[in-house]
């Protein structure tokens, strides 16, 4: 059964938010019938109330959808900004977006807080800004318990790509990677990886077909974007990568130096 246009946020939050759940990283421990739910799409009560336990996207969401006077976090316009990027993000002052990660951050970013602030004002209340301006600093990723740090930046940001194949539960699609060029994050040239699209016979999105641009998060498919939807995540990726990358001490350079 597919949602309907009033479930449409829950199912979309679910497509982006099970990849990461799935590593165990965030989210509800029972990642395989959150998958079930993201790929059935016909219990909005279940998603919503497995939405809330994403510590990371949740206050996002509420972020989001408070600036623009919408009662529902996971409504779908808010769902879309957070994860791909729409004009609600306009509606974030940069005032407020400092207080928030003030508020959520603070305490665990301690002396590093400061480098997180500089990166508001060009920045925007995208999960990007969360990737580049927030993750690099919380102490994961210079543990090394997550993989390499460039890897595990480039993988865990909303990514586009182009659908070259396609097979039962993967796909092949042509996107740009992440690249350090030893003192700033940059999109490097095309090239081709395998995504997932399902798995043990759930598929996330089955009318794939070749030529489709799409978004991806680790190291699946999440959804089909349309021309504007792929303006926004590009333009949302661009803003917050220039945001850091401005910065006298970015995040990320410091990580992927160690």
């Amino acid at each position: 059964m597919s949602a309907g246009a009033a479930d449409l946020g829950p199912l979309v939050f679910a497509r982006y938010a099970y990849p990461p759940n799935a590593l165990g990283y965030c989210g509800p421990r029972d990642p395989d019938e959150f998958l079930g739910l993201a790929c059935m799409g016909d219990d909005a009560t279940g998603l919503r109330r497995r939405a809330a336990e994403f510590e990371g996207a949740w206050p996002y969401l509420q972020l989001i959808a408070r600036c623009n006077g919408i009662d529902e976090p996971l409504d779908a316009r808010v769902v879309e900004a957070y994860w791909r990027g729409n004009e609600l993000l306009r509606a974030v002052p940069a005032s407020t977006l400092v207080a928030f990660v003030e508020e959520r951050f603070g305490y665990r970013l301690g002396p590093d807080l400061p480098s997180v602030v500089s990166a508001v004002a060009p920045g925007l209340a995208h999960h990007s800004f969360h990737v580049f301006a927030v993750y690099p600093w919380l102490g994961l990723l210079r543990a090394g318990r997550e993989g390499p740090a460039l890897e595990v930046l480039d993988r865990c940001r909303i990514r586009w790509g182009w659908v070259e194949a396609l097979a039962a539960e993967h796909v092949v699609v042509r996107s740009q990677p992440l690249c350090f060029d030893g003192s700033r994050l940059v999109l490097g040239t095309e090239r081709r990886e395998a995504a997932r699209r399902g798995l043990r016979g759930m598929t996330m999105l089955p009318d794939l077909r070749a030529g489709d641009v799409v978004s991806l998060h680790w190291d699946w498919v999440c959804d089909r974007l349309t021309p504007d939807g792929w303006r926004w995540l590009e333009y949302c990726t661009r803003r917050n990568l220039d945001a850091v990358n401005s910065l006298a001490r970015p995040g990320p350079a410091v990580v992927c130096e160690v």
